[in-house]
């Protein structure tokens, strides 16, 4: 199998490599700068210079682009309208790494994690940035696409267990009611859905077990 991991660089996409690799999959790297991830072959272009040509040999594409600032947070739209404009009517699949403030918290699906008064200001511009890029991608019928949501505490250093709980659009607790994940749990559940990719069109989510 051959996958390509945009923003491989990056906290998340470093995980969803070293976890591809370990696996015996084929792995390139999509990155502007050096690599810095464990895969051995790589892609040296921004995101917004991709094409068409250089994603049609892969299976699947993760998109773990990442923007936090101001002035930089439209670009989760924009630059996943990119990656499905180059992979439309493609067999190639996209799998997002998306946040998890665009949960519902309601049966009805209509109130967010973001929404409630719990949640905290300063992630505020960073969850709806991620939620309209996710409504943008609910409309893309052309592009085979996942979203998969971290819980609400996503934990860059967490520790790997190797078990996680797989959800969907409800923001779910585990067992000791925790909302969590480590990047490295992460890493193996996106992984997991590369390898079986049962969710097309679909956004689902994880916790830790």
């Amino acid at each position: 199998m051959k996958i390509a991991v945009v923003g491989a660089n990056g906290k998340a996409g470093q995980l969803i490599v070293k976890e591809a690799v370990e696996r015996g999959i084929d792995v390139t790297a999509i990155v502007r700068s050096e690599n810095k991830s464990v895969a051995n072959k790589v892609i040296n272009k921004d995101l917004y210079d991709l094409e068409t040509a250089d994603l049609e040999q892969f299976e699947a594409v993760v998109d773990a682009f990442g923007a936090w600032t101001p002035e930089t947070l439209s670009q989760h739209s924009t630059s996943l309208k990119h990656l499905c404009d180059i992979l439309s009517e493609k067999e190639t699949r996209l799998l997002v790494v998306g946040g998890a403030g665009s949960l519902y918290v309601n049966p009805e699906h209509t109130l967010q994690v973001m929404e409630t008064p719990d949640f905290p200001e300063m992630f505020k511009p960073l969850a709806m940035a991620q939620g309209k890029a996710l409504e943008e991608l609910r409309l893309r019928s052309d592009v085979k696409w996942t979203f998969l949501s971290p819980a609400g505490d996503f934990q860059a250093e967490g520790e790997k267990t190797g078990e996680y709980i797989l959800a969907g659009e409800k923001f779910t607790l585990n067992s000791k009611g925790e909302s969590i994940i480590s990047y490295a749990d992460y890493a193996i559940a996106m992984v997991d859905e590369i390898t079986k990719g049962n969710h097309i069109g679909e956004r689902i989510s994880v916790v830790r077990k």
